[in-house]
């Protein structure tokens, strides 16, 4: 599904209206990381998306793997929370939307300090990138439904823990899966790089 037609496919979920302007924009972000990430998976050569650059490097197939592990988690994670707040009453959207802290965006920029994936998201190395990539879509459009159902909602008030990062809302996780999604971009052209004997470019 391309990214441009999601925004309508939520309001049909909803049956009327725009989207709240909290929610279109982090939205936003998720489609210009999810454009970033299919750029650089694309550029890799369609033979070389399964191989590794080097023996504890991932292959473009394994970050993409990954990539759906980690969302589906997060995404069930989001539902659970919206579930629960809306069983408690959950009203309308009111407050100003918080951001998602710097510190934690610069957590997930950082691609000098590697951190080392939890088991439950490290890739089997099963899939190619082609179904990698339809796992990721499948896990978003999963999370898109449950957020075009709450729209309008205080997202806001729904606060939902990371097992490491800290507690954020809803929105604030739209945004870490779109920082999330950035920096495995970044690590794709990494991987180029490694493959071709080029430069990684900037970020």
């Amino acid at each position: 599904m391309e990214a441009g037609n999601r925004g309508a496919i939520n309001r049909g979920l909803l049956g009327s209206g725009p989207m709240h302007p909290h929610l279109a924009s982090v939205l936003d972000a998720l489609d210009d990381a999810r454009g970033l990430l299919k750029r650089a998976a694309d550029a890799v050569p369609t033979h070389r998306r399964s191989e590794r650059p080097a023996p504890q490097r991932w292959s473009t197939a394994e970050v993409l793997e990954h990539l759906s592990l980690a969302e589906g988690g997060f995404a069930s994670w989001i539902t659970a929370g919206v579930a629960q707040a809306r069983a408690t009453g959950l009203g309308a959207e009111a407050a100003e939307r918080a951001a998602l802290p710097e510190r934690v965006r610069t957590i997930l920029a950082d691609r000098v300090n590697r951190r080392n994936a939890p088991d439950r998201v490290q890739p089997t190395g099963a899939l190619t990138a082609d179904a990698a990539w339809q796992a990721v879509d499948a896990s978003e459009q999963r999370l898109r439904t449950v957020l075009a159902e709450a729209d309008g909602l205080a997202l806001n008030d729904v606060i939902v823990p990371h097992p490491t990062l800290g507690d954020f809302n809803v929105y604030q996780w739209v945004e870490l899966i779109a920082s999330h999604r950035r920096r495995h971009a970044a690590q794709i052209e990494e991987i180029l790089a490694l493959l071709t004997g080029a430069s990684a470019p900037s970020s």
